[in-house]
């Protein structure tokens, strides 16, 4: 028994320890403010919700080749970054609340698009960007940017390491028969702070407003049709736990 106990003991230091390291220390970090290094809290799904990730398995969850979602399952009900992107077996329209929580790690010898890049991509077409901008002058490539369309309008982020979490309220685009009438809308809150304020999803072109019918890598497709939540995998080990979306009235 004492040998066993002994092994398992050895098994979750080494897992803490290798999360760690991955993750880094950041006591040296110089913080804006103390809170930057609090987690924020889970938010539980509400009545009425539908858990996409319930922090036991990824059943709801595929490649976009279609087969099972491979991304690592940690303790601590976390997925982990890896294989490619994974969408949502189910696809959604209307208008809805999409909640997530995520981590990115801590790199300091990086720099730019290379911090703990991810996505956050809504109906597998307009992306919030996820990345370590902790502490920068926010641009369009930046933490919580509707990527092309609108960067944040302040700087939300904690610190990496730190649990954050996007409040996504989205408006699908109209149609009249096969003619886009408006278009996609989007309101987001960065750790509760409101960063993006029901934004238009339309860029400029020649002058002439221009409906965004899919940002940078996402997956494309008929926007008058649902889409599902897509979570981007950039090359970084960024980390996901309690994501959920709430059909909301018109």
């Amino acid at each position: 028994m004492f040998r066993r106990s002994f092994t398992l003991l050895i098994f979750f230091l080494v897992l803490v320890s290798t999360t760690t390291a991955q993750y880094g220390d950041i006591s040296e970090l110089k913080l804006a403010k103390p809170q930057d290094k609090e987690d924020v809290p889970l938010t539980p799904a509400p009545k009425g919700a539908i858990v996409l990730f319930d922090g036991k398995s990824l059943d709801g969850w595929i490649y976009k080749n279609g087969k099972p979602a491979g991304w690592e399952l940690l303790p601590g009900g976390i997925m982990q970054v890896k294989g490619g992107d994974i969408h949502t077996r189910q696809t959604f329209t209307g208008k809805f609340k999409l909640h997530v929580e995520f981590r990115v790690p801590y790199e300091p010898k990086r720099s730019g698009q290379g911090k703990g890049n991810s996505g956050v991509y809504v109906q597998g077409r307009y992306e919030v960007q996820v990345l370590d901008s902790y502490g920068v002058k926010p641009g369009m490539g930046d933490c919580g940017a509707i990527y092309g369309v609108k960067p944040p309008s302040v700087n939300a982020c904690k610190a990496p390491t730190v649990w954050q979490s996007f409040d996504i309220e989205f408006t699908s685009p109209q149609f009249e028969g096969t003619k886009q009438v408006a278009p996609a809308r989007m309101t987001v809150y960065h750790n509760g702070i409101k960063i993006q304020d029901d934004v238009p999803l339309v860029t400029e072109e020649k002058g002439k407003k221009v409906f965004v019918t899919n940002t940078t890598a996402g997956m494309g497709g008929d926007p008058a049709k649902p889409g599902p939540i897509m979570l981007q995998d950039h090359g970084d080990p960024v980390q996901y736990r309690n994501v959920w979306l709430l059909p909301l009235e018109k």
